[in-house]
């Protein structure tokens, strides 16, 4: 079993597909309209993707670990540091840094708001 997909209502899908793009390297899968109307892309690999559904009224996600909702999501990297070093050329600072049993972990956010841990484990 693995997880296929992470769905995100998002203010902006290309400003999404661009950011994660840039990151990641991540393909576009899919690129129109979602049944609902909404514009969305599927970008990732062939194993897994993140669909992004395009908002209708404009927002910025909350970060709030005391009610129920998305805390954040992970991903499984090679080298934190060369993606940290990536973020940094995007302007994006990074809020939590941690290294404790199995691995080093990285914090950020993307455009809207919605925090993203990096995972590099120990080897």
């Amino acid at each position: 079993m693995f997880l296929e997909h992470v769905n995100l209502t998002v203010s902006n899908v290309e400003r999404s597909v661009a950011f994660y793009q840039q990151i990641f390297g991540f393909q576009v899968r899919w690129r129109g309209k979602f049944a609902s109307g909404a514009e969305g892309a599927h970008i990732g690999d062939d194993r897994q993707y993140i669909a992004l559904m395009e908002a209708e009224v404009p927002g910025r996600a909350e970060q709030r670990m005391d009610v129920v909702g998305l805390n954040h999501y992970g991903f499984v990297v090679d080298d934190i540091d060369a993606i940290k070093h990536r973020l940094k050329e995007m302007g994006v600072e990074p809020h939590s840094e941690q290294t404790y049993d199995p691995g080093k972990h990285l914090y950020f956010l993307d455009p809207d708001g919605i925090e993203i841990e990096l995972v590099e484990y120990d080897s």
